[in-house]
Parts: structure tokens; C-alpha cells; sequence
């Protein structure tokens, strides 16, 4: 039975640190520690744009014909056709920014489509250099990340204004005016096959939601179908500033009332282009992705560590969500939208907003349903939640992050303390009870069975459950599990400081005080402890807490802080429960 109890804690012990890190990676499709982290490419050809490709999967390389219109997928309805392919066109002309800025945001448009292609967040500093700032969308040998837009139709031989089309911008400030709540910036097209489109970015004071407005103008001799797409497109390369030690999910997003939150693993949109390139030449019908691909509802968004960017679009119209690998190394997730017919000098106005900022989860919640779930706490997501509810009224009433998660803990041992007395109070009775089990071991090691007898009926002459100590500290794992990942996850833990040398709870401690203490802790907790009779058992016990301890030197401080407030309560707790008991 004793071997069978230190089994259990060390699967305890295990799963508080080593699951937390590797098991989660592979749940979200990101590299194993224990597995070469993927080779960063560059995308081809950084100072431009990336090629032409349709929100449907083909990519276009400028001159040639496009493809035709891909079929629908089996059961979709009448008013979503599968997108067609983006039509040819020719290498996109000279680009000009037009850099507009708010209290929040500094946005760069570019006139070849009137695209999204720059976005800095002025109010969060870069992890790895503070004098810079994010910078989520970008357009450089670092990053490809723009939001695009556009319109095709099925129409066979039809042109119509797409991402790659020239714009003029329309005569406006672009910088948001003292005392001014928005700042506007108008992009305008020339007629493509008689249509025309203009695109209008409205950016407003404290707010990382940008309305968009979409106006199609048919000015030719007959009538036509437009699609509009919304879609964003990204390269696969790890976010600026990405640990080496822990990883969080990176990649196109689709959320429909329907499916709910689906993350779509970049290796996954890889894997499916190549499947359906072989069924192409084969002659043979292409595969679906498996995510949402039609409903009256939903959004689509990209998301990376503590930000996300989506397109977003009210409920109760038809949309099509679309994810595809546009070149190597280069993804897109996309929203296609059917306008309905449009007569000769009609015109068709479509609003949309963009989002693109930090994942601020009450915020989130207020845009759209379920897009508060881009804060991805994954499995833990039904205990996660109340946590940071309970972790945010904290920070309300203190007014310091890092106090906030103190007392956080200190709730939680609270609302865990008999469970936890019940642990402690068998582990101290099991340490008293050492010296007389490895007595017996001794004197019974040439007879396992008699010896099995006699430990057991000392259990129950002292009333000891030998697995007492493991179960109740097992049931409270899954509520500190989610606390890791409410503190890894909340992007307000960036640049949040909490007392003297701690000048930001997402960084690693810079003069690693917080993890020596932690790990000073975790071996004292093992001296509380009952010893194995087993020496190498014993030795193990006092080896685990430095081997893990190395990790937590490259932790965020607020998640080390979190474990070392654990340790010293259980600790506290422990050594009260010992001294009542009188186990020295």
C-alpha cells in the first residue's frame, strides 16, 4: 500500500508541473518541449504583399487565369455558393501608405486595396524591447499579418475590385483631433467590369474596434452577383517575444452558434492543401476542411498569445468561413458574404467591424458572442472563467495584479482548507508512522505477505488511510491547473508590476528571486513530508523539486508567484497540523 500511495503523489506531483507545460502543447497542436521546435521561414518576398489568392484555397500568381468557381459543398445552402477563385490580374502598382492614429492604435493602410497591412498598439510595449510597441499587423521581413478585403462572383469572365486593386484615398485627417471621439480615412476604387468599391475605416478614441463599410456601385450595362470576402492572412512563424518553455495556440479561428469555437492548427491547413493537390491531379473530389463552412452567424479571427484579431459581422445573414494555405508559409481564414443581385446603377453597403488588440475578456464578450473565447483556457475553460472573474474583482478592490493573485490563493486554501487538513493530517500520521514501517520492512523483507499484513494492521490500529494524503490534494489539481492558465492566458499581466524589482508579471523575475524561493519551498515541503523507506524513492523526492525548479526560472513571475503563495500556505498548514499532532 505504501508503494501504491507514493505512486499517487507522484502522479500529483507530475501533473502540477510537467502536464501543465507538454500535455496542453499537444493538445493545441503546438510543439512538445521535448520535440525540435519547427524551423522559422521567412516568407518569400517580405517587403510585399502576398500574392494574390482566393478566400476558397487557390492562389493566383499575378497574370495568370484564375480557377474555376470551386463547387459547393455537399448540403450547403442555395444562398452561400463555395467562393470562387479571385480573378487574375496584373502585378499591383506603386503602394502608398496612409498611417492614421488614435489614442490606442497606429494604423497603416496601403493603397493596393485599401488593405489593413500595419497596426501598432501603443498602450503595450514590445516583451522583448520596451521602447518599442506591438506591432500586430505588420508587413516587413518579420512578419506578414494583414487584414484584406474585396469582391468576386461566379459570374463567368466578370471582373470586380479586389485586395490587389488600386485605391485613392479620399481627401480627410488622419489622425484623431483633441477632444474628437473618431477619425475617418476613405478608400475608392476605380470601375473593374463597371463595379466599383469603397471601402470606409472608422477608428474611435479608446476603442480597438474599427467599423468598416463596404459601398459596391454597379455601374455597368448589366446586372451582377458580388461576394464580399473579409478574411486575414498570416505567416506561421511564432509571435515576437514567444517563451521557449511553454506554448499557447497560434492560428485562424471559426466560431458559429452551431460549432462553437474551433481553432484550425496552421500544420492542419498545410496537411489538407497537399491531400487535395494529389486528389486534383488524380482527378478527384478535394476534401473539406473540417471546421464550420456555412452558417447565419459566426466570425473568423486570428490568434496569437495574449492578442487576437477577427472580422465580424451581425447575426442572420449567410456567410461562408473559409481557412487556406495561400503559399509557404502564408495562411488566410476568410468570411464570404453573398450581396445578393445587383441591377445596372444599383449599389450594396455592407457593414462589418474589425477587431484586432488584446484579449481583454470582458470586452471580447461585449463585441460578439463567444469571441471572449479567443482566450483560450482550453479544457480548464468552466473552472477558468469564475477564476478570473474572482481574480479581476481582486485587482478592483487592490489595485495591483500581482496582490490580486495572492489573494486569489489565499481564497482558494480557504475554500480547500478541511480538504486540505483532512491531506495534511494523514501525511503527518504517515511521517510518525516511519520509523516503524521501515522497521517492519526490515524485519519482513523476506516475507513481502506477512509484512503487507502487519502494515495494514497498523493502518488500522492508528486509523491512517495510506492514500489519504493524495486524494484530496488530486480533487483540488483541475481548480489550480485552470489558475495557471488564467495567469498565463490574461494579457493584463503584461507590463503589470507588483512590488519592487517586479516590473511586469508576464516576464520572467530578472533577478530570479521568486523561483529560488519557490523551489526553497518545494524542498521544504518534501522535509515535511513522510521519507519513503525506499532510498532511491527518497532521493528522487528531494531531486524533483530542483529538476523542476530550473523551469520556473524561465516562467512569468506572476505564474511563479501564484506556485510560491501555494507552497507557503501548504506549508503553513502543514507545519500546524504537525505541530499539533506532535510530529517533530
Amino acid at each position: 500500500m505504501t508503494d501504491l500511495r507514493r505512486t499517487m503523489l507522484w502522479v500529483v506531483f507530475t501533473m502540477s508541473l510537467v502536464m501543465l507545460w507538454d500535455a496542453w502543447n499537444r493538445h493545441t497542436g503546438q510543439p512538445s518541449l521535448f520535440m525540435p521546435t519547427p524551423v522559422r521561414t521567412a516568407p518569400a518576398e517580405p517587403a510585399a504583399p502576398p500574392l494574390p489568392s482566393t478566400p476558397g484555397g487557390a492562389s493566383v500568381q499575378s497574370g495568370v487565369p484564375a480557377a474555376a468557381a470551386v463547387a459547393p459543398a455537399p448540403g450547403a445552402s442555395a444562398a452561400v455558393t463555395a467562393a470562387p477563385a479571385l480573378p487574375g490580374a496584373a502585378a499591383p502598382g506603386a503602394s502608398e501608405l496612409t498611417v492614421v492614429t488614435t489614442d490606442l492604435v497606429k494604423a497603416s493602410f496601403d493603397s493596393v486595396g485599401g488593405n489593413l497591412v500595419r497596426l501598432e498598439l501603443l498602450q503595450h510595449a514590445d516583451a522583448e524591447d520596451h521602447q518599442r510597441r506591438v506591432t500586430l499587423f505588420d508587413r516587413s521581413a518579420e512578419r506578414v499579418y494583414s487584414a484584406e478585403t474585396g469582391l468576386i462572383t461566379a459570374q463567368s469572365g466578370v471582373m470586380l475590385p479586389n485586395h490587389w486593386t488600386p485605391m485613392r484615398r479620399a481627401p480627410g485627417p488622419t489622425e484623431l483631433a483633441a477632444g474628437g471621439n473618431e477619425v475617418t480615412v476613405r478608400f475608392e476604387s476605380d470601375p473593374v467590369g463597371g463595379v466599383s468599391l469603397a471601402k470606409t475605416y472608422t477608428l474611435h478614441r479608446g476603442s480597438y474596434v474599427i467599423d468598416v463599410r463596404h459601398e459596391v456601385i454597379n455601374a455597368s450595362p448589366a446586372p451582377v452577383t458580388p461576394q464580399l470576402y473579409l478574411q486575414l492572412v498570416r505567416d506561421g512563424n511564432p509571435a515576437r517575444g514567444e517563451s521557449k518553455w511553454y506554448f499557447t495556440f497560434t492560428g485562424p479561428a471559426v466560431y458559429t452558434e452551431a460549432k462553437k469555437y474551433e481553432k484550425v492548427d496552421f500544420k492542419d491547413i498545410s496537411k489538407l492543401a497537399e491531400r487535395n493537390a494529389r486528389l486534383r491531379q488524380e482527378g478527384k473530389a478535394e476534401e473539406r476542411p473540417s471546421h464550420a463552412q456555412q452558417a447565419d452567424d459566426g466570425w473568423v479571427a486570428m490568434v496569437q498569445h495574449y492578442f487576437a484579431s477577427a472580422w465580424l459581422v451581425p447575426a442572420g445573414s449567410a456567410r461562408e468561413f473559409r481557412t487556406h494555405k495561400v503559399k509557404d508559409n502564408l495562411y488566410a481564414v476568410s468570411m464570404v458574404l453573398p450581396l445578393g443581385e445587383l441591377a445596372p446603377g444599383a449599389s450594396k453597403a455592407q457593414e462589418a467591424k474589425l477587431f484586432a488588440g488584446p484579449q481583454e475578456e470582458h470586452k471580447l464578450a461585449a463585441l460578439a458572442p463567444g469571441l471572449e473565447l479567443v482566450k483560450d483556457y482550453g479544457w480548464f475553460t468552466v473552472l477558468a472563467k469564475p477564476l478570473f472573474w474572482v481574480l479581476d474583482q481582486l485587482h478592483k478592490a487592490i489595485g495591483n495584479w500581482g496582490w490580486a493573485i495572492v489573494g486569489l490563493v489565499v481564497l482558494l486554501k480557504i475554500a480547500f482548507y478541511w480538504l486540505n487538513a483532512s491531506a495534511y493530517r494523514s501525511m503527518a500520521k504517515m511521517k510518525a508512522l516511519t520509523p516503524r514501517l521501515t522497521d517492519l520492512r526490515e524485519r519482513y523483507k523476506e516475507k513481502p505477505q506477512l509484512m503487507q499484513q502487519e502494515m495494514m494492521r497498523i493502518y488500522r490500529e492508528e486509523k491512517v488511510n495510506p492514500l489519504g494524503g493524495c486524494l484530496p490534494i488530486l480533487a483540488q489539481m483541475p481548480f489550480f491547473i485552470a489558475l495557471y492558465w488564467v495567469l498565463l492566458s490574461s494579457v493584463e499581466m503584461r507590463n503589470a508590476p507588483w512590488i519592487g524589482w517586479i516590473h511586469d508579471l508576464a516576464l520572467p523575475d530578472p533577478w530570479f528571486i521568486l523561483p529560488l524561493l519557490m523551489t526553497v519551498s518545494s524542498l521544504f515541503q518534501v522535509w515535511l513530508q513522510p521519507a519513503p523507506a525506499d532510498p532511491m524513492q527518497a532521493k528522487m523526492m528531494w531531486f524533483m523539486p530542483l529538476a523542476f525548479g530550473i523551469m520556473f526560472f524561465f516562467f512569468p513571475a506572476g505564474l511563479v508567484l501564484y506556485w510560491l503563495t501555494n507552497n507557503i500556505l501548504s506549508i503553513a498548514q502543514q507545519w500546524w497540523i504537525n505541530r499539533r499532532l506532535g510530529v517533530k
